[in-house]
């Protein structure tokens, strides 16, 4: 009976075991970000993608927290989707038409 109740045990242990998916946790810089509107229009946004599981913006900071699925997505898309957006991630530059889409206390600061 004790070596059924164990195997039964480990069986169960390695089922549980095989069903974790691989979750990847990473910071992307978006320094454009600067406002409460802006944080909002980016988490709505990416979160849309399949396998983001979190995205937190700090405006103050200009980056963002990101949790995702790696079987699912990859870095590559979350910063193509915020460039869609209309923001900069990291080294991709956002999308001319989706940057000229944005409220004017969103898009950067020109120097004179």
């Amino acid at each position: 009976m004790r070596i059924l109740m164990l195997s039964l045990l480990l069986l169960f242990s390695l089922i549980g075991e095989a069903q974790l998916m691989p979750v990847v946790s990473t910071t992307v810089k978006i320094p454009q970000a600067l406002c409460i509107q802006c944080k909002n229009r980016l988490e709505y946004q990416v979160r849309r993608l399949n396998g983001v599981q979190e995205f937190v913006v700090n405006y103050r900071k200009g980056e963002a927290r990101l949790k995702f699925l790696t079987d699912r997505t990859d870095i590559e898309q979350v910063k193509t989707m915020i460039a869609n957006t209309g923001y900069d991630a990291d080294d991709i530059l956002a999308n001319p038409d989706a940057y000229n889409r944005l409220p004017v206390t969103c898009k950067k600061k020109i120097k004179k």
